[in-house]
């Protein structure tokens, strides 16, 4: 079977998935759209470096949704607030097309009804489904993580710890204004949920943390952060711009999920220009650590070729095949939002 694939976006993480599409056999890439207007009216296939493919590029919705297609790759970049794609992906879902994001969306029930009945609308509008997706929100928690406790009988705590190296990332608005490198540390909060930053990944790891501990059978009270900004220990020439000396140049973001007083769920998250702050230089891309009965302690690392053809982290690889591989079970789903299941495991006991 075909199915037919509509690209969003065409960043670094959303030009990977669009190579992903056209050099796939099983997907045909139907219609593109972008943000830039110098890519508006070029072939998806040069923007991709790829062959001509036919499909044209567009920053036109409506054109976007007067197309037939099974699925939309949603991979737009995060911007606050937390829901400012919402009304996009609710005409998009509308016009009957599943879409499949990497920008949160793994579990809109936990924002209640004001915040998901619109997307469920949609979905029943259109006979649609939505999926969250990628590796971390996606991958990480969603299945390795939730399968690691099959093999355990009780589960007193699970933290899930992402370490990745950010100075080849190229985009200064990214950098800079979402992620918050560069701020001088003494002129913010990291806990305020105002800042930027801390509103955007609040909205998309707080989710995270909530599914996965509904998936463990842990009824959370509530989910508190413990963000922790740490300052450059020199001047940072990297890829978007100039880290002084000072400056954020290494943000730990925590989410814990609390209940009964105890932190049952814990997503830890580095994002680094240096490894200075960290506890252990030595460090793998992921880490999955349970206590329990037994304890348990995962680590996993991605890896590109050894001569890769283009300048793609292995992560925005992982990201592409996360959305690639999920197509048939979203087009097969029923209209709302897709949850995967605790894949036939015993439930572990609370601790």
């Amino acid at each position: 079977m075909t199915y037919k694939i509509v690209q969003w976006a065409t960043g670094s993480m959303g030009k990977t998935c669009l190579r992903a599409v056209i050099d796939h056999p099983d997907l045909e890439l139907v219609g593109l759209f972008v943000y830039s207007n110098s890519k508006v009216g070029r072939d998806a296939g040069e923007i991709a470096r790829r062959e001509p493919t036919g499909v044209i590029a567009t920053n036109n919705i409506e054109e976007i949704l007067a197309l037939e297609a099974d699925v939309v790759f949603h991979t737009a970049q995060i911007q606050a607030p937390y829901d400012h794609h919402n009304r996009d992906i609710c005409r998009l879902l509308a016009s009957g097309k599943n879409v499949i994001s990497i920008n949160g969306h793994s579990f809109p029930r936990f924002w209640g009804r004001s915040y998901a009945q619109p997307l469920l609308d949609a979905c029943e509008q259109g006979q649609s489904t939505l999926f969250g997706s990628g590796l971390n929100p996606g991958f990480i928690t969603d299945k390795i993580a939730t399968i690691a406790t099959g093999a355990c009988l009780q589960v007193e705590h699970i933290e899930i710890t992402e370490v990745v190296e950010c100075n080849v990332m190229q985009s200064p608005a990214y950098v800079f204004d979402m992620l918050g490198f560069g701020t001088a540390c003494d002129d913010l909060d990291p806990n305020n949920p105002g800042w930027e930053p801390a509103q955007i990944l609040n909205g998309m790891y707080s989710e995270v943390v909530a599914h996965l501990a509904e998936r463990l059978g842990v009824a959370l009270d509530g989910v508190e952060t413990d963000h922790v900004m740490h300052p450059a220990t020199r001047d940072i020439s990297m890829a978007a711009g100039l880290i002084g000396k000072g400056t954020v140049s290494h943000t730990h973001w925590r989410w814990h999920g609390i209940a009964g007083g105890r932190r049952r769920v814990t997503q830890s998250i580095h994002w680094i220009m240096e490894t200075a702050h960290l506890d252990d230089p030595d460090y793998s891309i992921w880490t999955v650590r349970i206590k329990g009965l037994p304890s348990m302690d995962i680590t996993i690392d991605l890896h590109n070729p050894p001569h890769p053809p283009f300048r793609t982290t292995p992560e925005q690889y992982g990201v592409a095949g996360s959305l690639v591989n999920a197509v048939p079970g979203v087009v097969a789903a029923p209209p709302g939002f897709r949850e995967l299941p605790m894949a036939d495991l015993y439930r572990a006991a609370p601790g």
